[in-house]
């Protein structure tokens, strides 16, 4: 249902035999298709529904740039809002009943008989009592007036009546005690049953007495995921269970089932004590948040060209026990970063996933294959719609080619949210979703670590310098200060110069910067300043004499003398 509401847009998708040179350059809307290995994927990967190969290539070619649906209750479709409004239902059912935190149904019924087993003594004393109460009537009357009684009810008592009509044959006397022997045994038990009878049935009406007194039922219980109630007044609720129902495609037994099994698989997992947990800092270079799109979406990047340390794969994952660490750890990542998400109606609540696969181990490592695989379906069962992009860049041609190979198994709304980039094209593509700004400066950004002039939230101004061709650049200076710029052509090979000119005529001219020819291997990112001490202006000049046009990326500030 999600998918039919996507448009197709214009796509670049590579469809000759891949070499490096044929990697897709992602337009505005984003190209090609693939798996999803190294993210917290969500759960709408895999359409296991079978049609034609013809068309599903189809729709491969024609991928829609993903745009993200509104989480606005009252701008959703009549459909969906049913949908919500079944999963409400649903999820209160099971909270009445504590069906989150009930023990599974197998102990109950094992632990039923065995308080009923007590119960079962309580039916068989009358049957013990009976005949204490009956020895002592002997009397010859009683014995006539049940002779009658013992005709009708003695037939499961066949014996005793053989046995009188053996001793009749012999003597009169015998017989007579003989018969009330069997008068008294057969003829005695009908009075003490009536007398213990009475109080049976008053215990029996006593049971129920007890059952009504009972206490009245627990509330219902309160179930959080990511610290947000599943139902109550928290608007975030609802952004949480359309999640689940995006992922199940609006079908609301099947978001059901999908939370009901994320809720039991967080304790199991024990979540909530794994945040606390000190899992060491060796993998802070292989995943990392760092900035935020254009969209405000938080980035995290994965890097895993650092497992070509042979130190660092061992440790991570060498055996079972190393992987369940590395398992954890990436969790628990995962869980905070999803914590300081915006989870209102008009929040940001998706990230924006960047994998760096620049040597990256490839699929012979059996190791990172199990760990990945171990990983990709935790999230995919119990992370549902939480990556708004997947962007990667340095793509190897082996990795476009396994892509093909799966694409077919995914969605129509999963291979929309992919973007491929080839190492020529990375920091390109980047940009289109990324400022600049906001990019790590070994990604082609200016964002650094350490004091820095310049924040993420300083803006940087993108310019195309064509080939053999010189720009310049003009700060005005119109006060006494400090003037700071800094920038950085992509890939370099070109020729820097500053110098300051005044506005006053007949003033030298002041060099900032000698001319100089600058290449790729140098330093990134050129930072200057230059104290302001009259009107005029300082030019930056960028020669390039390639033959490959270049991405110039700069920026400026004026710092007052207090300031300095």
């Amino acid at each position: 249902m999600a998918e039919e509401t996507q448009k197709p847009a214009a796509e670049v998708v590579v469809e000759k035999p891949v070499t490096e040179k044929e990697l897709p350059v992602p337009e505005p809307e984003v190209p090609e298709k693939t798996e999803v290995k190294t993210e917290e994927n969500t759960t709408d990967e895999t359409d296991k529904t079978e049609k034609p190969v013809v068309v599903e290539e189809e729709k491969i070619a024609q991928s829609a740039s993903f745009k993200e649906e509104s989480n606005v209750v009252g701008e959703l479709p009549d459909p969906e809002k049913k949908a919500l409004d079944d999963l409400k239902l649903l999820i209160q059912e099971a909270l009445n009943n504590h069906d989150f935190t009930a023990p599974p149904p197998k102990e109950e019924l094992k632990e039923e008989p065995k308080e009923d087993k007590p119960e079962e003594p309580k039916t068989e004393e009358p049957k013990t009592e009976e005949p204490k109460a009956e020895e002592p009537k002997t009397e010859e009357s009683s014995s006539s007036k049940a002779e009658p009684e013992t005709k009708v009810e003695d037939k499961a008592q066949a014996e005793k009546p053989m046995v009188v009509a053996e001793v009749v044959d012999e003597d009169g006397a015998k017989t007579v005690e003989a018969i009330e022997e069997t008068i008294v045994s057969v003829a005695a038990p009908p009075p003490p049953p009536q007398e213990e009878v009475v109080p049976a049935k008053e215990a029996e009406t006593e049971e129920p007495k007890e059952s009504e007194a009972t206490p009245p039922p627990p509330p219902p219980e309160e179930v959080f995921i990511w610290g947000i109630p599943l139902l109550g007044d928290d608007e975030r609720s609802d952004t949480i269970l359309l999640k689940f129902l995006r992922a199940r495609d609006f079908k609301a037994k099947d978001a059901f089932t999908m939370i009901k099994n994320t809720v039991v698989w967080r304790k199991e997992f024990g979540i909530e004590s794994l945040l606390e947990e000190d899992l060491g800092n060796e993998l802070e270079k292989v995943v990392f948040m760092d900035g935020f799109d254009k969209e405000g979406h938080p980035v995290c990047y994965n890097v895993f060209g650092e497992f070509q340390n042979k130190d660092l794969y061992h440790n991570t994952f060498s055996d079972e026990e190393k992987r369940t660490k590395f398992l954890r750890w990436r969790i628990q990542f995962l869980e905070k970063s999803i914590r300081k998400l915006d989870f209102t109606q008009n929040g940001i609540c998706t990230i924006v996933q960047v994998n760096d696969l620049k040597n990256s181990p490839g699929p012979g490592k059996r190791e990172l294959r199990l760990a990945t695989n171990q990983a990709l379906q935790l999230l995919q069962d119990n992370y549902p719609e939480f990556v708004a992009r997947q962007v990667f860049i340095n793509v190897p041609w082996w990795y476009l080619a396994f892509n093909r190979m799966i694409s077919p198994f995914l969605t129509q709304r999963t291979k929309s949210k992919f973007v491929f980039a080839g190492p020529s094209k990375s920091a390109d593509t980047l940009f289109k979703y990324i400022g600049p700004e906001q990019v790590p400066v070994q990604y082609g950004g200016l964002s650094r670590d350490g004091e820095q002039e310049f924040s993420t939230a300083e803006a940087v101004t993108e310019v195309i310098i064509k080939p053999a061709t010189k720009h310049t650049i003009e700060f005005p200076a119109t006060e006494a200060g400090t003037l700071v710029w800094e920038l950085r052509v992509l890939g370099w090979d070109v020729s820097y110069g500053a110098e300051f000119v005044p506005s006053t005529e007949g003033s030298y001219t002041v060099i900032v910067s000698k001319t100089r020819k600058v290449s790729a291997s140098d330093e990134p990112v050129i930072s200057n300043t230059f104290k302001i001490g009259e009107a005029g202006k300082v030019v930056l000049t960028i020669n390039n004499q390639s033959s490959k046009k270049k991405k110039l990326l700069y920026r400026s500030k004026t710092k007052a003398c207090s300031e300095v």
